[in-house]
């Protein structure tokens, strides 16, 4: 029996329409918040001093999509997590069809850390990181920033704002300015 899954065609409708999905309490809950997170892929995207040493002592090695369910497990790994059997197969059927990628910082001893989204035309929509060692994430997100940009992507969705993007120069936007921005990227 095949697991249970979101279609693929729905779950890039509701991306390319602002909403997203989350397991909450065994049932998947779709969110288009009125307030978004976004990280600017332009000279605003900033990356904190301590991390810049960090970066130049290269402590990981970057990998594009080569341990997509391993990420999204470690993304999962924590007491609260919206990530159930039924998200963690979407996404996994959605990497598999091109749509969603990873980000993975490794080292010798394995799977740092990482972080993984959905591709969109020119938009990503960063769903979730995590970190096993120091910076790893950020390291990560790093990554992806340089990849997006050298790509020509417009848009860096990652939902919610946190002090931990905040550092890296993300900010909010109000709804109906996220899907203009979302339209002119798709």
């Amino acid at each position: 029996m095949e697991p249970e899954i979101i279609p693929p065609d729905i779950l890039l409708a509701a991306y390319a329409q602002g909403a997203f999905p989350m397991a909450e309490g065994g049932e998947i809950v779709w969110v288009s918040p009125q307030v978004r997170g976004v990280i600017p892929l332009d000279d605003r995207f900033h990356i904190p001093h301590g991390l810049k040493k960090r970066l130049r002592k290269n402590p990981y090695e970057i990998r594009f999509d080569t341990a997509f369910r391993e990420v999204m497990l470690g993304c999962a790994g924590r007491e609260n997590t919206w990530i159930d059997g039924v998200i963690l197969e979407s996404y996994c059927n959605l990497h598999e069809l091109g749509f969603a990628h990873s980000v993975e910082c490794w080292d010798a001893e394995g799977l740092q850390g990482g972080l993984y989204g959905v591709s969109l035309g020119k938009a990503f929509f960063g769903e979730s990181m995590f970190t096993r060692k120091t910076d790893a994430s950020k390291v990560a997100l790093v990554a992806l920033v340089e990849m997006l940009r050298v790509r020509g992507f417009r848009l860096l969705d990652t939902q919610w704002m946190t002090g931990h993007l905040r550092s890296f120069g993300g900010y909010e936007i109000k709804r109906a300015q996220y899907l203009s921005f979302l339209e002119g990227s798709l």
